[in-house]
């Protein structure tokens, strides 16, 4: 039988799962849409979607809004602040740097999850993280250039990124308390602050074809729904060393599904990236996951 701790950490897993299918997604729009209108629909996707999960249920989920500040801060702030800097960070540096960069997060999490009450952090923890993250760079890091100072401030905002997420993701054990039906406010919060952004530096550009529509509804109710949704259960009641770990397989998985839907090439790259990242993983957390089954 499963523990609590257990069921957590694989409800937050489905998101890695989800976050997996951005690429395939992200293409099918064709990159049409201007990233704040892009967010402003996928985040209010997710609110609708939560919403029509409040209605199922007989409530409009009002009661969901009255929330202690530190969890709005970190909902609204973590949400929304790890996007605004990504796409600023997208305007200042090239695009593989700033991924490289804010995919930092994960083995942020790892470290500062040792920090909690009762947690600590293991040599197989740090071992297995710093191995998924060697995979990782293989997969993304393709095509870098390096460093370059000309760039310092995209760089600066990426690694703002790794830190508003990691933060996000472990500070929402202070708020545990709060229930997942609260993301969902967080999400349209999210959704008008990026209308806002959207409407002062972008021009509106709507979806012309079927699967550019499929791209954009596929992104709100998976990556940036669900996902956020089960991130949040995860991240409040599961092993949060572990979900840092087989984070870095997100990348794997895009690359996987670019290459099953005929996107993308299978090479040597793409085998080491994915051993790396499965041993990485493993090695981070199999005893611990077998002691919380176990337990």
């Amino acid at each position: 039988m499963l523990t609590e701790t257990l069921r957590a950490t694989l409800i937050g897993a489905v998101s890695i799962l989800l976050w997996g299918t951005l690429a395939l997604l992200t293409r099918l729009t064709e990159g049409r849409i201007p990233p704040f209108q892009m967010m402003a629909m996928t985040f209010a996707l997710a609110f609708l979607l939560m919403s029509l999960n409040w209605w199922r249920r007989g409530s409009l989920g009002l009661h969901h809004l009255r929330q202690p500040k530190l969890a709005w801060l970190l909902g609204v702030g973590g949400y929304f602040g790890y996007h605004f800097c990504y796409f600023l960070a997208m305007t200042k540096a090239p695009a593989v740097s700033v991924s490289l960069i804010a995919y930092l997060w994960p083995l942020l999490i790892v470290l500062f999850a040792s920090l909690l009450p009762g947690e600590s952090l293991l040599k197989r923890h740090l071992f297995g993280a710093l191995i998924a993250l060697y995979g990782c760079w293989l997969l993304i890091g393709q095509g870098s250039d390096g460093f370059n100072p000309d760039y310092l401030s995209g760089y600066l905002l990426a690694l703002t990124c790794a830190f508003i997420w990691s933060g996000y993701s472990v500070l929402s054990r202070l708020v545990k308390q709060v229930s997942t039906d609260a993301a969902g406010w967080f999400c349209g919060a999210t959704a008008i602050l990026a209308l806002l952004c959207h409407g002062l530096w972008e021009t509106t550009v709507w979806p012309d074809s079927t699967a550019q529509w499929i791209g954009v509804l596929g992104l709100g109710i998976g990556p940036v729904g669900i996902a956020f949704f089960t991130w949040d259960y995860g991240v409040k009641h599961g092993n949060l060393q572990l979900l840092g770990v087989l984070a870095y397989s997100a990348p794997l998985i895009s690359a996987l599904l670019l290459v099953l839907a005929g996107l993308a090439p299978a090479d040597l790259t793409l085998l080491l990236a994915c051993l790396a990242i499965v041993s990485g993983s493993l090695i981070a957390g199999y005893r611990r996951a077998q002691r919380l089954n176990e337990g």
